[in-house]
């Protein structure tokens, strides 16, 4: 395997496509897609029709990129949806059940603020597996292990953890007391143990720690409870002797949903490191490659998560807020410069690491005002020299430290982790 992997960024005529993003950025044993809103590839408008017409268009749009790719929709790792209204879930798992119907992929569902396009009532991103690689690796048939463990809570519409290659995907984990079925009694610190119990008994259920986790999602939604949910976060990261002794953290993005399914407080999903790889790897190879976590003084830090977490042939970065390195606190302006200060936070964490902008495969945006959306777009593809990456925007109700804006990334790492690859 060359250490030089090439990204392979397309996309079909068959979906309208975005002048800020690629369709499918496809990364070594990934592709990572762009948030399909409910647009008819035709008149380039949204749909018009309920929530079942839109879900029906947003994963018509998915279906058509993944086929254009020489994929099928069971290739589908992980699906996220965001939606206007949570009632309207169940709804939206009578179409998605006819879009997978052998095989259900991870799920996180949430509630978001605004959606871009006003008519929009539901948004859709995914990752697929990619089995043949990107040049110069040869194709693969790897195979996905999907595995539910009676220790956790089960669900109808999706598989609690999907493993592929050198990463597992972790359904987003509601504080759901498994034996009964219901969320626990409680306040948040209660709920937010028990999504992280339950997230650690899926990794243990396929003999994994949970110091393995290389990225960690938290919905809340209020995010005055951030400082309880970090009380007890800190309780289970780290876990182990040797994450304690280097103070190993995963990556984090803190995001606000306006409602959760099950009108829960507080979700949680994650993004596992799988060192033994999906058959026919090697079972030799366990545990052979080294998670690489690093922190840079040019970028803001953060005691709770780590800001770039590399393994195998990904980095995550932790969500960046609009931040000055130097000062430690939120920099004056307008969501212009604060969207650019996002910017050079995740350009500087790449730097670090001797990665550029253009490494990058896949972005998720957060804002406060939807409609600042144009106003990010003018300063956002300079940041890029090539093809632009896979993109998500959501608008949310409220963001950490009270900022407009917050990007996280993830991020294509061609020189592997130590010592397999």
């Amino acid at each position: 395997m060359n250490n030089i992997i090439i990204k392979a960024s397309r996309n079909t005529d068959s979906v309208a496509k975005c002048p800020l993003s690629t369709q499918t950025v496809a990364f070594s044993h990934y592709n990572h897609l762009s948030g399909q809103l409910p647009v008819d590839p035709q008149t380039k408008d949204v749909v018009a029709g309920d929530i079942s017409a839109q879900t029906t268009q947003c994963l018509d749009n998915i279906k058509a990129i993944v086929e254009s790719i020489g994929h099928v929709m069971d290739d589908v790792v992980k699906i996220t949806i965001f939606l206007k209204d949570i009632t309207d879930i169940a709804a939206v798992d009578a179409v998605y059940a006819t879009f997978f119907q052998s095989y259900l992929p991870t799920r996180t569902v949430l509630a978001v603020a605004a959606l871009p396009m006003d008519k929009a009532l539901i948004q859709i991103d995914a990752v697929i597996s990619n089995g043949e690689g990107t040049q110069p690796q040869a194709p693969c048939d790897l195979v996905k292990v999907t595995n539910n463990t009676d220790n956790a809570p089960k669900t109808s519409v999706s598989t609690q953890t999907v493993a592929f290659s050198h990463y597992n995907n972790i359904s987003a984990q509601l504080p759901i007391d498994p034996k009964t079925g219901s969320l626990v009694s409680g306040d948040v610190k209660q709920q937010t143990a028990q999504c992280l119990k339950n997230i650690k008994a899926i990794l243990q259920s396929i003999d994994v720690p949970i110091d393995d986790i290389v990225k960690v999602n938290i919905f809340l939604t209020d995010l005055t409870n951030t400082d309880a949910v970090n009380e007890v976060y800190s309780t289970f990261f780290p876990d182990s002797a040797i994450a304690r002794t280097v103070g190993y953290l995963p990556a984090r993005t803190v995001s606000a949903a306006t409602a959760l399914p099950m009108q829960a407080l507080v979700q949680i999903d994650a993004v596992v490191s799988h060192g033994d790889g999906t058959p026919p790897q090697e079972v030799e190879d366990r545990h052979g490659i080294v998670i690489k976590a690093n922190n840079t003084t040019n970028a803001p830090k953060s005691s709770v998560a780590t800001q770039t977490v590399a393994f195998s042939h990904y980095n995550n970065i932790s969500a960046q807020l609009p931040i000055s390195a130097e000062s430690g606190k939120m920099i004056t302006g307008d969501v212009t410069a604060q969207a650019t200060q996002c910017l050079e936070n995740i350009k500087a964490i790449l730097q670090s690491i001797d990665h550029v902008m253009d490494d990058v495969v896949k972005v998720n945006i957060q804002l406060k005002n939807i409609a600042d959306i144009d106003a990010v777009n003018d300063i956002y593809t300079p940041f890029f020299n090539s093809d632009l990456p896979a993109r998500t925007v959501i608008g949310v109700s409220a963001i950490p430290m009270d900022a407009l804006i917050q990007i996280d990334a993830v991020v294509s790492n061609a020189e592997g982790t130590p010592p397999a690859l």
